[in-house]
């Protein structure tokens, strides 16, 4: 069957950024300045160039539309998008990637929003949807990779990877329980440094060991948001 058999439809690139900031996920969103939805949020986005992968466009959606450097972002396909009607002005297929960062400073447009109070308002096209998933997908790779340090600076405690799992899947994590399972998962999740920081920020407490990111991606066994 040749092509002039197949309706034409464009493809676009978009990306659900996270980071974590005042113990809070956020996520990174604009206002449509143009047709169709203007001046409702959604997510950074841009149709590919003719000679483009959609990674690359993802990266450039995210540069153009806010100012942020994609290079600070980890970005990993999240899913591809391709219901008929998400799109009015024309067929459009959407390959959404998932990025997670420690926090790269603010956008020059758009803003950090809190995952937790994101507004109950119309959304541009089904980015509404997008963001649920986005958000799930971050809570479930966290349980069976080791997703989280990308939320870190290079050097961490446990209780600042604690936060994170926290922060990720809305809840409260047992410190002791956490503490034993990140050091009993695979080998290479955390390694320590051999240095320690004071407990508390005034200085005082048993000094914590501190740690990095190990080369490992997978962790056996996971760490299961119904047993941590």
């Amino acid at each position: 069957m040749s092509a002039p058999d197949h309706p034409a439809f464009a493809v676009t690139a978009d990306a659900a950024a996270l980071i974590l900031r005042g113990g809070r996920l956020h996520l990174l969103t604009i206002r449509r300045d143009r047709p169709p939805f203007v001046g409702s949020r959604a997510l950074p986005g841009t149709f590919l160039g003719p000679d483009e992968v959609a990674g690359a466009a993802a990266a450039r959606a995210v540069l153009d539309k806010t100012g942020l450097n994609p290079d600070d972002l980890h970005l990993e396909q999240l899913a591809t998008y391709s219901e008929p009607d998400r799109d009015p002005r024309m067929r459009t297929v959407s390959v959404v990637y998932l990025g997670l960062a420690v926090d790269p400073g603010e956008p020059t447009e758009g803003e950090w929003l809190p995952v937790t109070s994101v507004p109950d308002e119309p959304w541009a096209f089904d980015h509404a949807r997008i963001v649920e998933d986005a958000v799930e997908r971050a809570r479930s790779k966290l349980e069976y990779t080791t997703l989280a340090t990308a939320l870190l600076p290079e050097t961490f405690t446990i209780p600042d990877l604690r936060r994170v799992y926290e922060a990720v899947w809305g809840r409260e994590v047992h410190p002791s329980n956490f503490r034993r399972k990140v050091l009993q998962a695979t080998e290479d999740f955390v390694v320590p440094t051999g240095d320690h920081r004071p407990a508390n920020a005034n200085g005082s407490g048993r000094p914590t060991a501190v740690y990095r990111a190990g080369g490992a991606t997978a962790l056996h066994p996971p760490l299961t948001r119904s047993h941590t």
